[in-house]
């Protein structure tokens, strides 16, 4: 907290500090547990003058209000310090990688956002990236946004994140300022892509398509020809199947895209008979091993905030949160 020559703390932030990273202190009327002070660090993301609150988003998305009259310190603090796990990315590399590694299949530039479609097939490719300035006024931009997507018969979403250096908790609270509801939230984690291909990857068969049989494990059914099309894209695209019993779909799939230094992870799945027996694992490391042929160094992927099982497997294997990424969708 920013203390004076005097000791005495003081309150060194104003409205004109929105967007920037800041640490307050307030007191608590109904000290929890006795705590006489909590001290929030976040983005502040909103200061409403005439309501005597602010709004803090820290690095997780959570937004957290605080009465301007609680105040006891505040100050502007630098940017996050990097993360020493994984490798090193900004916000904007990951954002750009993954959205290469699931592409719509019509998209649309609004100056350096970029709009994407792909018939409904997932979130991801049917939602705004918006990194950068979209050259408009921000309402104009979400009325131009609202429009495209109407026209495709889509609901409008953007997708934005926190917990990253250069990410967008000034956007997200804009947006729920003006009524976009938060719909999902989940992670994007890094690690270092030579550890996960160090384990056992027999039975694993890879492929540059998703044949029937993977198809038959995917979580997706009814997997439509726009379907394949996300599937397949990105820079080097593998598909890895572990066969299931005759007749029997695969007891294992995932897939994988090769992006420069990047590999990304998505769609691991195992038969629930067969869970707990190393089969993503294996399923990883097959995919890991071609990566790093195709001279890749570094890994990511996406998960659930509430898949524990998916999140201790990823731990484990030298992942670690990089930024939490949210789909806002229009009211």
């Amino acid at each position: 907290m920013e203390i004076s020559a005097a000791g005495r703390l003081e309150v060194r932030i104003t409205a004109a500090d929105v967007g920037k990273r800041v640490s307050v202190r307030r007191l608590n009327e109904e000290p929890p547990g006795g705590e006489r002070f909590t001290d929030t660090v976040g983005v502040l993301t909103s200061w409403d003058e005439d309501a005597g609150v602010l709004l803090i988003t820290r690095r997780n998305g959570e937004r957290v209000r605080v009465a301007e009259a609680s105040l006891v310190a505040g100050k502007v603090v630098p940017a996050a310090p990097a993360r020493r796990r994984g490798p090193a990315a900004s916000y904007e590399e990951l954002a750009r990688v993954s959205a290469r590694s699931w592409q719509p299949v019509e998209s649309e530039r609004l100056g350096d956002w970029e709009l994407r479609a792909a018939a409904g097939f997932t979130r991801r490719a049917n939602s705004v990236l918006p990194v950068g300035d979209p050259g408009l006024p921000l309402d104009e931009a979400l009325t131009v946004v609202r429009r495209w997507y109407g026209e495709r018969g889509l609901p409008a979403y953007v997708q934005t994140a926190t917990g990253a250096e250069g990410t967008q908790e000034l956007l997200c609270a804009q947006l729920e300022e003006r009524g976009w509801t938060r719909e999902v939230t989940a992670e994007l984690w890094v690690g270092g892509l030579a550890p996960v291909a160090d384990q056992d990857t027999v039975g694993v068969v890879l492929s540059r398509e998703a044949d029937e049989a993977w198809l038959a494990r995917y979580q997706r059914k009814g997997v439509s020809d726009v379907a394949l099309a996300v599937l397949g894209s990105g820079p080097s695209v593998w598909f890895a199947t572990v066969p299931g019993g005759a007749g029997e779909p695969p007891a294992a799939i995932g897939r994988c895209v090769v992006d420069g230094r990047w590999a990304g992870f998505g769609a691991v799945e195992v038969d629930p008979a067969q869970r707990r027996r190393g089969l993503a694992t294996t399923v990883m490391a097959a995919l890991a091993g071609r990566a790093l042929e195709e001279g890749a160094s570094a890994a990511w992927l996406q998960v659930e905030a509430d898949n524990s099982g998916a999140r201790a497997l990823y731990a484990r294997m030298g992942f670690a949160a990089h930024h939490s990424y949210h789909h806002y969708r229009s009211v």
